[in-house]
C-alpha cells in the first residue's frame, strides 16, 4: 500500500488526504496546529466562497502569474466537480453575485465539516495535530518534526500555504523545505490586501463605502497599471474594498520594491468630464445662493465632502454664484480624479493571501510533482500562483490539492 505523507491540514492538504485515500492510500496528515482547517474556517469572512461559476477559460483570465500552468488541474477537477463533492456530503451551495459560490448555510464551518468528517472516518487515514515539521529528510522522502522524530512515506505532498493570516499557522517553512529540496522560490509579498497612502483620509470618510466609481493605478510618470470599476472602502491612511484588493495583486511587488505609485478615483466614471462640466455649470447658476460647503450634496456623499473641502481650497462659505472658471475646473477635476500617493501596503496578518512562492516551472502540471525530486509535490498557496478575489484562490487550492493526492497514492 502506498503511504503518502502530507504537510499542512488547509484546504489543500485536506483535499489531497481525502483524494488519495480515495485512491487506497495510507495517509499521514501532519498538522502544526491544534485543529486543522484554520485559515478554511474563516475564509470570506466566515462565509467561504469556495469557487466561482466561470469557465475554466474565464477562471484563467483571473490568475496569474502564469494561468495556463493550472489548465490541467482544473481540467481533473473542475469547479463543477468540486462543487458537486461538496454536495455530495451534504453541504447545499448557492450562487452569488459574480459567479461567487458559498455554503447555503453561509458558513464555512460547513466546508471544512465536510472534508475533515470525510477523513475521520477512513481507517487508513491519520491526522495528527500539534505536530510541527522542522526539515525534509536527505532523500526527500520523509520529513522531521520538532520532536526530533521522523515520518517517513512514499510520497511527501507540501501543503503548508503561504504567509497570509500568520494567526491560523501559517509561517512560510513550506518556502524552506522547497528551497531544501533544491526548488526555485519567488519572493514573497501580501496579496489581495490594502494599499497605504500617504494623505491623511479624513475620519467621516472611514469605513465609507463608495460603490459604482473607477480605479486606476499608475506609476508617477502616468503609465497605467491597473484599471477597474466597482466598490471600494477608506481606512486610516490606506485604500481598501474590492476593486482595491483586486489591484493589490498588480501593484504589491512594486510598492514592496519602494516604488510610489498613484491611485486615481473616478467619482462620476458614467459621466464624461465636458458633459460633467456642462451639468456643474448649469448647477451652479440654478442654486447661485447656496454656500459652497453645503451645496457639495449636489455632487457627493456627504462622508466626502470633508475630502472635496481639503482638496478643492475654496472659501468653505462662497456662494455658487461666486465660483470661478478656475475653481469649477478643479471641482471637475476632483469629482473625475481624485488622487493619492500610494506608500505600501498592509501586512500579512491584513492580506488574504501570499503573491510569490514555488516556481511552478520546476513543477508538473499534471501531477503537482517536483520535477526535480520523483516522490515529491508541493500544493496550493504555496506555488507562486494568485487569483482576484471571487472564489478562484479556493480553487486552485482543492484543485491542486486533488491533483496531488490523486498522482501521490498511484
Amino acid at each position: 500500500m502506498t503511504k503518502v505523507v502530507i504537510v499542512g491540514a488547509g484546504a489543500a492538504g485536506m483535499m489531497a488526504a481525502v483524494a488519495a485515500a480515495n485512491q487506497g492510500a495510507e495517509v499521514v496528515l501532519l498538522e502544526k496546529m491544534d485543529q486543522p482547517g484554520r485559515k478554511l474556517r474563516i475564509t470570506g469572512k466566515g462565509r467561504c466562497n469556495l469557487t466561482n461559476t466561470a469557465s475554466i477559460k474565464d477562471t484563467l483570465t483571473h490568475i496569474g502569474p502564469d494561468k495556463q500552468w493550472l489548465r490541467n488541474s482544473f481540467a481533473q477537477f473542475s469547479n463543477t466537480q468540486l462543487m458537486q463533492f461538496f454536495e455530495e456530503r451534504g453541504v447545499p451551495l448557492v450562487e452569488e453575485r459574480g459567479g461567487r459560490v458559498y455554503p447555503k448555510s453561509g458558513k464555512s464551518l460547513d466546508i471544512f465539516l465536510a472534508l475533515i468528517n470525510d477523513l475521520e472516518h477512513r481507517s487508513r487515514v491519520t491526522i495528527r495535530k500539534n505536530c510541527a515539521v522542522k526539515s525534509l529528510t536527505e532523500d526527500c522522502h520523509g520529513v522531521r518534526l520538532q520532536d526530533g522524530t521522523t515520518v517517513r512515506g512514499d510520497a511527501i505532498i507540501i501543503a503548508t500555504g503561504g504567509l497570509a493570516y500568520p494567526t491560523t499557522g501559517s509561517t512560510g517553512i513550506g518556502y524552506r523545505l522547497a528551497e531544501e529540496a533544491g526548488h526555485t522560490v519567488v519572493p514573497q509579498v501580501p496579496a489581495l490586501v490594502s494599499l497605504l497612502c500617504e494623505e491623511e483620509i479624513p475620519q467621516e470618510l472611514e469605513g465609507f463605502v463608495l460603490k459604482n466609481v473607477a480605479l486606476s493605478i499608475t506609476r508617477p510618470d502616468g503609465k497605467k497599471l491597473y484599471d477597474a470599476f466597482g466598490e471600494m472602502t477608506f481606512a486610516d491612511h490606506r485604500l481598501d474594498g474590492p476593486i482595491v484588493l483586486s489591484a493589490s495583486r498588480q501593484v504589491s511587488r512594486l510598492l514592496h520594491d519602494g516604488e510610489r505609485l498613484v491611485a486615481h478615483i473616478d467619482l462620476k466614471p458614467a459621466v464624461a468630464a465636458d458633459v460633467l462640466d456642462r451639468r456643474l455649470i448649469a448647477d451652479l447658476n440654478a442654486n447661485g445662493t447656496r454656500l459652497f460647503h453645503d451645496a457639495l450634496r449636489l455632487w457627493l456623499p456627504a462622508e466626502v465632502i470633508p475630502l472635496a473641502l481639503k482638496r478643492l481650497h475654496i472659501e468653505y462659505y462662497k456662494r455658487l454664484h461666486q465660483i470661478n472658471a478656475a475653481e469649477r475646473k478643479r471641482l471637475l477635476s476632483f469629482l473625475k480624479n481624485v488622487e493619492f500617493t500610494l506608500t505600501g501596503t498592509g501586512d500579512y496578518d491584513t492580506a488574504i493571501i501570499t503573491q510569490g512562492g514555488v516556481n511552478t516551472k520546476e513543477i508538473n502540471p499534471k501531477t503537482m510533482e517536483s520535477r526535480l525530486v520523483p516522490g515529491l509535490y508541493f500544493v496550493g498557496e504555496l506555488l507562486d500562483l494568485d487569483a482576484d478575489t471571487g472564489g478562484y484562490n479556493l480553487q486552485i487550492a482543492f484543485s491542486t490539492g486533488h491533483v496531488a493526492g490523486t498522482a501521490a497514492a498511484q
